[in-house]
This record gives C-alpha cells, structure tokens and sequence, in this order.
C-alpha cells in the first residue's frame, strides 16, 4: 500500500511542479529517487544509473534521428518563409467569411508536413488576429482554434504524420506511420468536425451578444512563464517573436513542396522501397537482432524528412541569409525537447520496476475486460494527463506495458495497426490540460490567460478526442482494422 501511495504521490508531485515550470531533467530523477527511497527494497543509486539512465538513453538512441530532423525541417520552414506563405494562401483563399475555418486548416498543413506546433503558432496568430478583427470573432477564440488544427488531428490520428507521437508505437508493434489509414482518417476527420462545430457554436454566441473582436494586446510578446515552457521545447521565443518580416517569400507551390515530399516519400518508402530492400542483416547481433518491421516505420520517416530538407535548402538557398545559423538553431531546438521526453520515460521505468506497479498494472490492463484496448487507451491517457507530455505518457505506458499489450493484443485477435492508432490518439486527450507546456505556450502568445481561453482549448483539444477515441475503440473492434 505504501508503494502504490508512493507513486500516486509522485505523479502528482510530477504534474503540480511541472506546471509550476521546474525543469523536467531534475523533477523526474529527483521524483523517481524519492519513490525509490521510500520502496525500502529498490536500492537508490542502481535505480538512478541501471534502470532511470539506462531507460532514458534506450530512448535517445532509439529517437534523436526524429526529434533532429523534425527540429531542422520545422525551422527551414520558419526561416525560409514557406511556414507564412501556406498560412497566408490558405487564409486568402477562403477569407475572412470562413476565418476559423481558414485558421484551422493553416494549422493543420503544416503540422501534417512536420512542422513544430512552435512554429506554426508564431507563423498562424499575427494572421489569425488580423483576421478575426475583420471577421469581428473574437480574439479569445484563437487559441482554440490554433489547438485544433494543431494539436489533434494532425499530431495523432491521420495516417503518415511525422509527428513523434505517431512514430514512438512503431517500434513496439511493428507497425508503419500509415497504421490503420482509414481509421486514422475517420477519427480525425471526428475530431476535425466536432472541434469546428464547437468553434462556431461559440462564434454564433459571440455574434448574437455582440461581443465583437474585444479590447486586447495584438502583440505576441513573451511574457510570464511563456519563456520557461517553450524553452523546455527547445526554442528562443524572443528571437521568434522578434523576426523581421521577409524581404522575398517564396511562392506557394515552392512552400507547399516540401510537406508534400514529407508525406508522399514517407508513403513510398514504408511501401515500395524499403520492403523491396534486402534486410536479412539485421538479425545480426552487430544490427540489433531485430527485423524490418521493426525499423521499417523510423526509416521511412528519416529517409523522407532527410530529402525534404535538401528540398528545402536547394530551393530557398537565397532565402537563407545564414544557413549554418538556421541548421544550428534547429539542431539545438531538438535536444532540450528529447531529453526532456526520455526523462519522462526513465521516471516510468523506474516505477515500473517496483514491485507495487504489478499491482497497479494489473489494475489497468484488467479494465476493459477481454477488450485490451480499452485499458491500454486509459493507460495511455492518465499518463499523458499526469505528465502533461503526450509523447511522454505514451512512452511511459508502452515502456512498461507495451510487451505485454501486444501479447494480449494478438491472443485477442486485434491487429498492431488498430493498436498502434488507438495508443496515438489516445495520447491526445488529458495531455491538453491546463498544465500542458504547449497550452501556457500558445495562450501567452495569444496574450490570454486560461480564464478568458482554455475552455476551447480544452473542448476542441481534450473532449473532441477522447469522443473520437471512443469511436475509434467502438468502430476497430466491430470491424478490425482498415
């Protein structure tokens, strides 16, 4: 009892004092080693440097190829101006009549393609704002629907998205970035719908009282904790919210190019060419003694990220006044974001590997009765809540749990491409909280606070997916995967 009570504390402790802002390298060594303390048979210090350390750096080997490239593409979109021109073309051509509309799906292609939710909220709200002036919707309504297009579907459920928490089940499943395509598209297509009725319930509302664009400060500053949550992501908001506008943008199809190469080659690659690749090799020791399907998914996503930078440099090569700066910037972007994550899930293994977390998982994967993914979408959730991490809950719960998920998985018929896509989406849910990093972000950005704006961030970015996650469950175990 004194275990379990242990752990409760520490996921407690790790949600409170990340939302206070302290750095997650030294909460989560310094929470697993009071859980260890306070187990008086798990010794401290092998805890820390076998099981804490030892999980962290399988993460980082297993990830940085990811978080590096996805750091780098997102700022040659950033500082080439491509990131502004797909906003702006897409805001231009459905105009001010369909301003949330038009704000959401700016959102949603680039994030699709790969670029950083960081980015993407410096590159969509100047817009946004002047659009939602025009449009007389209010402002308070913009970072709602900045997460909607940016934190839901794009991030969890369609098929072939870059982003981490699409590529972290693969390894544990088998699976590719393209798992259960056409559930993938059905619930994200929920949580598209949903969340927009839900933004134009409240812009009818607005309208009928009158309220109008509102009274409040445009300019995007840094202000408050913005600062300590965005550079736990890696980036220097005050050089981002400083940029001077560029002098020469690219054109559309040259901006668009690169988030069609990302998805389109991540396709070939998963389907064509790497299955036509002789891969007898890795079952050597010196390779891992593994096969392809579990590589297959993170080659295909760094083979097409690799030429879709190259796309980006040769094409924008004016542009890119300093590209060594741009390149450095986005390398550094990604190791503050990776370590951060992988300390997450050195937290987890070390609270896995009490003993009072059989009974806690015992517990969790008895939910659901012979239905292992109900329990594995709880699992997931609580965690990602907990951490305020959607990358991090999902690794905690599937470096705990995850062998022992796909084993009931199979003795239940369910295919690891049904539970690679339940996993996504599922981390998509209670990670939104109030003490998400990426909600401070975007609401300080936005100039808000959490009472005049979190309600929408939390219907669009935590109900629409849990409703659609439901579905998800319900429609894969009728008819499987598709």
């Amino acid at each position: 009892m004194i275990g379990i009570l242990a752990i409760a504390v520490a996921l407690l402790l790790l949600m409170y004092l990340a939302y206070r802002g302290l750095s997650l390298l030294i909460l989560a060594p310094a929470l697993a080693a009071l859980v260890a303390l306070v187990s008086v048979d798990t010794p401290l210090l092998a805890s820390y440097t076998q099981v804490f350390m030892g999980a962290a750096g399988d993460f980082i080997v297993r990830y940085f190829p990811l978080f590096l490239l996805g750091a780098v593409f997102g700022k040659l979109m950033e500082d080439s101006g491509s990131a502004e021109v797909l906003a702006s073309a897409i805001v231009e051509r459905l105009g001010d009549t369909r301003a949330l509309l038009a704000v959401v799906l700016s959102c949603a292609v680039m994030t699709y393609g790969g670029v950083s939710l960081f980015v993407v909220a410096f590159a969509v709200y100047p817009i946004a704002a002047a659009l939602f002036r025009q449009a007389r919707l209010p402002k308070r309504l913009i970072p709602g629907t900045i997460a909607l297009g940016a934190f839901t579907f794009t991030m969890t459920a369609l098929p072939g998205t870059p982003a981490i928490q699409n590529a972290i089940p693969m390894p544990y499943f088998g699976t590719s970035p393209f798992a259960a395509p056409g559930l993938g598209i059905l619930t994200g297509l929920v949580m598209l719908v949903s969340g927009q009725a839900w933004l134009n319930y409240r812009a009818r509302q607005a309208r009928r009282a009158g309220e109008g664009y509102g009274e409040y400060r445009d300019d995007p500053q840094v202000v408050g904790n913005l600062r300590e949550h965005a550079a736990g992501e890696g980036f220097d908001l005050a050089e981002v919210a400083s940029r001077q506008p560029l002098g020469s943008l690219p054109s559309l199809p040259l901006a668009l190019l690169p988030i069609v190469l990302v998805i389109a080659l991540n396709l070939l690659f998963t389907t064509v060419v790497i299955p036509a690749m002789e891969t007898g090799y890795l079952a050597e020791p010196l390779y891992g003694a593994t096969g392809i399907e579990a590589v297959r998914g993170l080659w295909s996503v760094i083979a097409a990220l690799v030429i879709a930078i190259g796309v980006i440099i040769l094409t924008n090569r004016q542009r890119l006044k300093t590209l060594t700066t741009t390149l450095d910037s986005g390398a550094n972007a990604s190791l503050l974001p990776i370590f951060n994550t992988a300390s997450l899930v050195g937290f987890g293994s070390v609270i896995a590997s009490l003993a009072a977390f059989d009974t806690i998982s015992a517990w969790i994967t008895s939910v659901g009765g012979d239905n292992p993914l109900i329990s594995l979408a709880i699992a997931v959730n609580l965690l990602a809540g907990m951490t305020g991490s959607a990358s991090g809950g999902m690794s905690i719960a599937l470096a705990t749990l995850g062998d022992a998920y796909l084993a009931m998985g199979q003795a239940a018929g369910i295919a690891p491409e049904l539970m690679h896509r339940v996993t996504a989406v599922a981390t998509g849910g209670l990670d939104a909280l109030p003490h998400n990093g990426a909600v401070i972000t975007l609401l300080s950005i936005c100039g808000l606070t959490h009472r005049q704006a979190y309600l929408d961030i939390a219907m669009v970015a935590v109900v629409a997916p849990l409703v659609s996650l439901v579905l998800l469950i319900a429609v894969g175990t009728l008819v499987g995967s598709f």
